[in-house]
């Protein structure tokens, strides 16, 4: 990859990220000390199910090389069906909403074991505080902004200590009113600019506007809100913390069993505090609570979304393998990338199965449309970038996988269609650019790579159909 493209991503990776998982970089001390708690704790997750080699991850930007992701749609899919997702366990069809919740019960059950991993039977309590009320400019728009904080009960373990803290943001103009809150939606920080080119030179992102559409300021606009929130809060992103946040305190500082809930749903759960304290602010609409999130946050956010059926909509961005797309494709990043010491923890312990030398996805009891059809019968976009051409080919957003997300929400479509409604509507991959909004599952691919940016216009205008009953 050069230079000039490393800037350009890097700048929208910024803006992408602003206000969502991401924190404070760490120094390269604690980069070290993280990176050799990550292989520790993944070391012994394997040596818990006896595996002693597994398969390596692949690369994103080596094209052609040997170990590169696949970018090539004939080779895409090897395996001839995904499960079955209106299929009982017993081999009835499902033909009822009373089947369809039995089956909701068995998929769940699926994921919770393999996948995502198990709630905790009892997590600590979290009782939220205002500690702030100012009016100042979000994005250019006069708002009203409650500093709030959750503190999760840590009597039975006090070494370790759970605060969640968030900003929720309201337009001034709506004082009195209650409005639609999307948790992630923006952030009260200036966003990052993108840098311009130097002089004689090209930043090449398939005509990226110099400002992307901001989301706070779109939301805000819009007469709605949203809750800033930084969700390495609740949990850290990496092995290491598993002995810490909400995680490790409800193991009283102990490392998580197999089946125990990895990162992704430990940040789904802190979202899920965070719409407990929205159903008792008197400027929140409560029927109209969204979730977003980017990249692995799309990841957790579609986590939140199933595991909340208050949550009415949810904006996916790029969630990719271990989100959206396919586990089954192979297509971009690969179930061995997410079973690797940097991302492992997002999972439960037993996902590290699927990634074994001499396994394969296919042998994992679910793919992920059965997991977005979870969330059924509530409304969900899935959306995504495209596959950037540089003069040295580079795969901008590729690595998700646009395609295999699409496919995914198209196998979903059935448990709307339960309810008497229609999920995505359609099964034929839409071109670039092209907004698929008929039922309550969206999609759209946009032309510019890795960044939620460019589809947050039409996730508006895909809620505002939804929240009026279209």
């Amino acid at each position: 990859m050069n230079i000039r493209t490393r800037r350009a991503l890097a700048a929208l990776s910024a803006i992408a990220l602003t206000g969502a998982i991401v924190g404070q970089m760490p120094s390269p001390e604690e980069r070290a000390r993280i990176d050799a708690g990550n292989v520790a704790a993944r070391n012994r997750e394997l040596k818990l199910l006896g595996i002693t080699e597994m398969q390596p991850g692949v690369t994103a930007y080596d094209v052609g090389k040997p170990g590169n992701a696949n970018y090539d749609e004939s080779k895409a899919n090897p395996f001839p069906r995904l499960p079955e997702l209106m299929t009982l366990q017993n081999g009835a069809k499902v033909k009822t909403r009373a089947q369809w919740e039995q089956r909701r019960k068995e998929i769940k059950a699926s994921f919770d074991e393999d996948v995502y991993g198990k709630f905790p039977a009892k997590i600590p309590s979290v009782s939220w505080t205002v500690t702030g009320t100012e009016e100042m400019t979000v994005a250019g728009v006069p708002a009203v902004v409650k500093h709030l904080v959750g503190h999760t009960d840590n009597s039975a373990y006090p070494a370790i200590t759970v605060d969640i803290h968030a900003d929720l943001v309201t337009p001034a103009s709506a004082k009195g009113k209650k409005v639609p809150v999307i948790i992630g939606g923006g952030s009260t920080r200036p966003r990052p600019v993108r840098p311009p080119a130097a002089a004689g030179q090209q930043v090449h992102m398939l005509s990226m506007p110099e400002n992307p559409p901001d989301s706070a300021e779109l939301l805000l606009k819009h007469g709605w809100g949203f809750v800033s929130r930084t969700s390495n809060e609740v949990q850290a992103d990496n092995g290491a913390g598993l002995t810490s946040g909400i995680i490790g305190l409800v193991n009283k500082g102990q490392p998580r069993s197999l089946d125990d809930w990895g990162v992704l749903r430990a940040w789904g759960w802190g979202d899920s505090r965070i719409v407990d304290y929205l159903l008792t602010d008197p400027n929140v609409d409560g029927t109209k609570i969204g979730v977003t999130g980017h990249s692995r946050g799309g990841k957790a956010a579609l986590v939140a979304m199933v595991d909340d059926a208050r949550i009415a909509i949810g904006y996916i961005s790029s969630s990719g393998a271990g989100g959206a797309n396919l586990y089954r494709r192979n297509y971009g990043e690969a179930v061995s990338n997410l079973t690797g010491n940097s991302e492992f923890h997002w999972f439960a312990g037993n996902f590290l199965r699927y990634a074994a030398v001499g396994h394969t996805a296919n042998e994992m009891p679910v793919d992920s449309h059965e997991f977005i059809a979870l969330s059924a019968p509530r409304a969900v976009f899935i959306g995504g970038g495209a596959f950037i051409e540089e003069p040295k080919y580079l795969p901008g957003d590729a690595w998700q996988d646009a395609q295999g997300m699409f496919m995914a929400a198209a196998a979903a479509s059935p448990a709307w269609e339960i309810y008497g409604t229609k999920g995505l509507n359609t099964s034929t991959f839409p071109p670039m650019n092209t907004f698929v909004n008929t039922g309550k599952v969206a999609f759209r691919q946009h032309q510019y790579g890795h960044t939620p940016a460019p589809n947050w216009p039409y996730f508006i205008e895909f809620a505002d159909r939804i929240f009026e009953g279209k």
